[in-house]
């Protein structure tokens, strides 16, 4: 009678036992995904150096902005806005007008990282929508927002004056974000933001 009950177990529970696996899992990721902003995701460098890379410039792009930049350029005593952007990336064409009005700010420094992108592409995004940026440079192989810790783009960085990461926002920009998050970081205390 021993040997009956664990297949009379199964036969009433093992189609059901999946079924309960499955949608304890679906509950987790449901959970996971509509818990908490998604531009708040964890980054083990908020509160550290930056870590040490050179960028060249866009390849062809000249003007203001078309300098590379590198690790001692944030550790000068300012603080920088630093955004990871792409030309292929649709949700960077959305923010790319918040960046132009940012970069008008009393106090902000605004440098770009122009991550896995083709040259000309790039050159044709900053002609087209304007360039934001005081300095852009270009992560070709993408190796230095793998270093950063970049999830994918768009991303932004407060880079504090003595070269620590202080704030990141993954995805596109918005204007609250940067009213409440980004300027607080980079504005004296006393100027108010324009617009």
């Amino acid at each position: 009678m021993t040997a009956a009950a664990p297949h009379s177990f199964w036969q009433r529970w093992g189609l059901a036992l999946p079924l309960l696996i499955f949608a304890s899992l679906s509950g987790l990721f449901w959970y996971a995904l509509h818990s908490g902003d998604p531009s708040q995701l964890p980054s083990a460098l908020v509160g550290k150096k930056v870590p040490a890379f050179t960028l060249p410039p866009i390849e062809g792009l000249t003007g203001p902005g078309s300098q590379g930049f590198e690790t001692a350029d944030l550790a000068n005593g300012e603080p920088t806005i630093v955004n990871v952007w792409a030309s292929w990336c649709v949700p960077c064409h959305e923010e790319h007008p918040l960046l132009l009005e940012l970069a008008k700010q009393p106090g902000v420094r605004l440098y770009g990282i122009n991550y896995k992108d083709d040259a000309a592409a790039a050159r044709r995004f900053l002609g087209r929508y304007g360039n934001p940026f005081a300095r852009v440079g270009a992560d070709r192989s993408g190796r230095v927002a793998i270093d950063w810790g970049v999830y994918g783009v768009p991303e932004t960085y407060v880079i504090t004056g003595d070269g620590k990461i202080a704030y990141r926002h993954v995805g596109p920009l918005t204007e609250d974000a940067i009213k409440q998050k980004l300027l607080p970081l980079v504005q004296p205390s006393g100027e108010k933001p324009r617009g």
